[in-house]
């Protein structure tokens, strides 16, 4: 009996040895698995966001998402990436974002810092793509638009007024289409182009281009000094051709055959009030004594007159008949006689 009282009292310490471990065992599994699941929990909230030195973008908005890149629970990831920067203004703007920045944005969107871990650069520069469409290439399709719309005559020359400045198209390369036409112009000598800047059929700007007209002329050039007095030709004057900002007159000849008014210098250009038709002489003065004659099919008829007045051929002057002490109208002839105007 004793013995086997022995014997059951050596079994049931061992059982509760063995239930003390198994407990034991347990308690450390589950505080294990708890521990893991806590790191697991804390993993999924944190972020791991890589900052490159300079990035491009395509859009005029910015988020965290297109200039970094963040790593982390796919929700949690998603939602940073959408969390927005700020935006381009104009074309060709530089944006500097910084870290601290960052660790701003994420913070004001319900991400502590305490959660986040920056990697890269300190600072990020943001470029946004673009394309440039140069002023003298707009210039261009004006000048080239313009040469068959010239507002005037097909002689006409045009100079641009000022280039206009460069623009730039936002985003990445797309197709430029130019639709140029003439607008009205309040200035004398002066045409406007418009030109529509279109991108996929949408009109995305427009720029005006204004001109100053030329006209080509012609001008005379003394090649020598003239006397006052003396016959204009060609052994004296020379054409030239120029660009005015009025167009040749419709009658405008050379001034062969006329004579200088005054004394007009080498290389003198002749205006019209320089010249003037070669004077005839006076051949017929006041008081003086004249033949008349009537000429007619078969007869002629003469008579003796005073001129009363002074005359060159061609012209009609008052003359007193000797006899009749008339006075009548006369034409002046070349020899000096006069005619009478019936």
């Amino acid at each position: 009996m004793s013995t086997g009282k022995s014997t059951k009292a050596y079994r049931y310490p061992r059982a509760g040895l063995f239930a003390a471990c198994a407990v034991m065992t347990c308690s450390l599994f589950c505080q294990a698995s708890a521990d893991s699941n806590a790191r697991n929990v804390q993993k999924d909230f944190n972020l791991k966001i890589y900052l490159p030195r300079e990035v491009t973008v395509k859009d005029s908005s910015l988020s965290l998402g297109q200039i970094s890149i963040v790593r982390g629970s796919e929700s949690l990831a998603a939602r940073a990436n959408k969390i927005a920067l700020g935006r381009f203004s104009v074309p060709g703007q530089e944006i500097v974002i910084d870290r601290h920045m960052v660790l701003s944005r994420l913070a004001c969107n319900g991400i502590p810092t305490s959660r986040v871990t920056l990697t890269g650069a300190e600072k990020i520069t943001v470029k946004q793509k673009f394309q440039i469409v140069r002023g003298d290439q707009l210039v261009s399709v004006a000048s080239s638009f313009i040469k068959g719309h010239c507002p005037q005559n097909s002689g006409c020359q045009w100079n641009v007024i000022r280039t206009p400045k460069d623009f730039a198209v936002q985003g990445a390369a797309k197709s430029i289409a130019f639709s140029p036409r003439l607008v009205r112009s309040n200035v004398k000598n002066q045409a406007k182009v418009e030109i529509a800047l279109l991108s996929g059929g949408k009109k995305i700007a427009v720029r005006e281009i204004t001109f100053t007209l030329k006209y080509n002329c012609r001008q005379a050039v003394a090649k020598v000094d003239i006397a006052a007095g003396a016959r204009i030709g060609p052994d004296n004057v020379r054409i030239e051709e120029k660009a005015s900002s009025q167009p040749e007159a419709a009658d405008w000849k050379p001034p062969f055959g006329l004579v200088a008014k005054r004394r007009l210098p080498a290389n003198a250009v002749i205006r019209p009030q320089m010249v003037g038709p070669v004077r005839a002489p006076i051949i017929v003065k006041r008081n003086q004594s004249v033949l008349i004659r009537i000429e007619s099919l078969g007869f002629l008829i003469t008579a003796g007159g005073t001129a009363l007045q002074d005359g060159k051929a061609g012209e009609h002057v008052k003359v007193r008949n000797a006899d009749s002490r008339r006075v009548i109208i006369a034409k002046i002839n070349v020899d000096g006689s006069v005619e009478p105007v019936l």
